[in-house]
């Protein structure tokens, strides 16, 4: 698993996929919360808050990490190189492991650089180091398995189609989906009061986490969400 995954990193960066992925991420970031004119923007609001990096990073995130997920396993079954690897003295979910944090450490280097926005913004508040450290700390944690379960959904999508772009596509449906889809189906009464519905969506469960407080349920339900996809990724590799 460690030798996939060295080499998943090597190829991210052996290329300019992973200076592009972090730099279109922290460029995207940045012109939003200091240079345009919008809701993003900090010096706009007022408030030494990281509200609006946490409201953006994860409708950005969303078509991130497809890009970097798309290739994981199209281009083996592209290239013909799959059932090659299959063959390997290595489990499938252990190949499947090691694509899959792969791309996981590659969006948390992205990630890594946006640390210097707590301090940037705890200096530009009336009282210089006034900033909420807990809801923000949980809300970095939030973004992290916010980040997980969307790779690990990019991951499975990537076994669906040889093709790239129809794999990109696949995956930024499914990880919108699943962070606001529940969410608007939820003020729909279809079939009864669903509601509850909305605890479905990954979009609750990362709001839960940004306000400071690190609940089991949320932590269960990321997992829960990232390692079923990554077994649907290997019986999908087992079938075929």
């Amino acid at each position: 698993m460690l030798a996939i995954l060295k080499k998943e990193i090597h190829t991210f960066f052996a290329s300019p996929i992973g200076y592009l992925v972090i730099g279109v991420f922290l460029v995207l970031n940045g012109l939003f919360l200091w240079v345009f004119k919008s809701e993003f923007n900090i010096l706009d609001n007022g408030v030494a808050s990281l509200s609006s990096f946490f409201l953006l990073a994860p409708w950005i995130l969303i078509f991130l990490v497809p890009a970097v997920t798309m290739r994981s396993f199209s281009d083996e079954k592209k290239q013909g190189t799959l059932e090659l690897l299959v063959t390997k003295p290595i489990s499938h979910f252990r190949i499947v492991l090691g694509k899959y944090f792969g791309a996981f450490i590659l969006i948390a280097l992205a990630l890594l650089p946006t640390l210097l926005y707590i301090y940037t913004v705890s200096q530009l508040g009336q009282s210089k180091g006034n900033l909420d450290m807990g809801s923000t700390l949980g809300s970095y944690f939030g973004l992290l398995f916010l980040v997980a379960s969307y790779t690990a959904m990019g991951i499975f999508a990537s076994t669906l189609s040889d093709n790239q772009i129809v794999t990109f596509i696949i995956a930024v449906f499914m990880c919108f989906f699943m962070y606001f889809g529940f969410e608007g189906l939820s003020s729909y009464k279809v079939f009864g009061n669903l509601v509850y519905m909305e605890n479905l969506g990954m979009s609750s469960h990362y709001n839960s986490m940004s306000r400071g407080v690190i609940d089991t349920r949320d932590l269960v339900y990321f997992i829960s969400v990232a390692v079923a996809f990554l077994i649907c990724t290997t019986l999908r590799i087992q079938k075929r």
